[in-house]
């Protein structure tokens, strides 16, 4: 299929999500809109900074759906995490609930063998978003067709009923749930619930029926019998693995949804938007009043008095940097929080941000980088900073002290222009409270604070646990740093 072009669309199935009435006959749409008519207008917002007990969350909806489940996501891995969600929601589509699952073919590597079994029950559907034709080598497709290759799914959304929402920045994966020893991808999410769900459900609808949404059978080839029944068998298995019991302890820890739902001091019921881009930038075809970029900063806002950015993914380029400083000048304060060189796990993205901090420093950001802290990890104490073997993967602004934004939403230039993502923009004071506590207390405790050296044009990095001063990249090696150096003369940040 190398020299192939995508296959037509002309026949391909419709559907929607449940409308007003068949969400009022479900479990979830009845218990959600009793307290959506104690908060009319408003939104319910449930944190979940703790990796385990959001993968509980994504469980928990996929056992209590009554009539559907719209999935969308970036990464699925094939590991622990992955196969005991395909098994929720196998066991789902069996009790009789439609399964839509959208991911991006970037992300489902390993994967095809699973995602042709699963689709091959008749309440489960399959779409990979921009998908790759040679199956063995998907990098393949960057060289013959670059441009729509390159732009990804970024969304991640698994909504249940179209009644309640985890939406935020986790990928589905050990890293992201922290069931592996390596890297842990220190991250938020939220339990979204009340009518905006609907309009997290209408973008659903949009990038399920768009033009870059593939059903899988016209993209992967067939299995046979044997193959799917080998699926069925390894998704038991498992669950019955031994990386498996601190999971379903951890669903036993959150709840049951009718606790979830009851416990309303964990929520925030706050005005809320949903900001997303158009599913037709995956094609590349969009106005730039569409982009969630203009979504964000018109519901943030002008900031008055602060603004803190925690972003893994960080290149502002000249236009960015301008931004940040003109801000500085004005006596206003900006904290940024991303990667370090050793904490990232790409490379070309440090080199397009790392021009342009001394910039950013020398007028007064206040620039931070997450330290990798390698050593033992305890996973039964990580929030959306981590622990360690860390790397930072939430996505959250916030203005004045007030609003705050949670997503998928990185501040670089992928975000902005390639890849299509998603998010929350909460009017919510204590959530923003929350992260200036983080900033001030955590943050200089896992990150250094990157400062000029007031006798030399160089940059030194402020351990504000050790009080340790260091003079380059900490914990780098010279070929990291070289290589940084080189990507970064390179015309490359439109891709980062």
């Amino acid at each position: 299929m190398l020299g192939c072009s995508l296959p037509s669309l002309q026949g391909r199935s419709v559907s929607k999500s449940l409308s007003v009435e068949e969400i009022n006959l479900t479990y979830l749409g009845q218990s959600v809109g009793s307290e959506q008519k104690r908060h009319p207008d408003l939104a319910g917002i449930y944190l979940l900074p703790d990796p385990r007990l959001a993968f509980a969350a994504r469980t928990i909806l996929a056992q209590d759906a009554e009539k559907t489940l719209d999935i969308q996501y970036y990464i699925w891995k094939k590991d622990t995490t992955g196969m005991l969600l395909l098994h929720a929601l196998y066991e789902a589509a069996d009790r009789g609930v439609k399964v839509r699952l959208l991911l991006d073919d970037n992300g489902t590597n390993g994967l095809d063998t699973e995602l042709m079994a699963l689709n091959a029950h008749p309440n489960i559907e399959v779409r990979l978003f921009n998908p790759f034709l040679f199956r063995p080598f998907k990098q393949v497709g960057f060289l013959t067709d670059f441009m729509r290759s390159n732009r990804r799914m970024h969304n991640k959304s698994f909504i249940a009923d179209n009644s309640i929402s985890v939406l935020g920045g986790r990928n589905v994966g050990d890293e992201y749930f922290g069931a592996t020893d390596g890297v842990l991808f220190a991250d938020l999410d939220n339990l979204v619930s009340g009518d905006l769900v609907q309009m997290v459900s209408k973008s659903f609808d949009e990038y399920w029926d768009s033009q870059s949404a593939y059903p899988i059978d016209l993209i992967v080839e067939p299995i046979t019998q044997a193959e799917h029944d080998l699926v069925l068998v390894s998704l038991l298995q498992a669950q019955a693995s031994p990386e498996a019991v601190r999971y379903i302890q951890a669903k036993e820890e959150l709840g049951d949804l009718d606790e979830i739902l009851k416990n309303q001091t964990l929520w925030h019921w706050v005005p809320t938007q949903f900001v997303v881009d158009p599913a037709s930038k995956g094609l590349g075809i969009y106005d730039k009043e569409e982009l969630i970029l203009h979504s964000i900063a018109k519901t943030l806002g002008e900031p008055e008095h602060s603004l803190d950015i925690v972003s893994p993914y960080f290149v502002p380029t000249n236009s960015g940097t301008d931004y940040f400083v003109n801000l500085a000048r004005q006596g206003k304060q900006v904290r940024i929080l991303t990667n370090s060189m050793v904490a990232t796990d790409v490379l070309a993205v440090h080199s397009g941000y790392a021009k342009h901090r001394k910039r950013l420093v020398e007028n007064g950001v206040l620039l931070y980088e997450m330290k990798p802290e390698i050593g033992s990890k305890n996973i039964n104490n990580v929030g959306f900073l981590g622990s360690s073997g860390s790397s930072l993967h939430a996505k959250t602004f916030s203005a004045d002290m007030n609003r705050v934004f949670i997503g998928s939403f990185n501040f670089d230039p992928r975000s902005a222009k390639l890849n299509t993502e998603m998010g929350i923009v909460s009017d919510d004071a204590q959530l923003a409270r929350d992260l200036d506590d983080i900033f001030k207390a955590e943050v200089p405790q896992s990150a250094w604070l990157v400062v000029k050296n007031p006798d030399a044009d160089k940059l030194e990095w402020h351990d504000g646990k050790t009080g340790e001063i260091l003079h380059q990249e900490p914990l780098s090696k010279w070929y990291q740093r070289w290589v940084v150096t080189v990507l970064g003369w390179l015309p490359i940040d439109w891709l980062l």
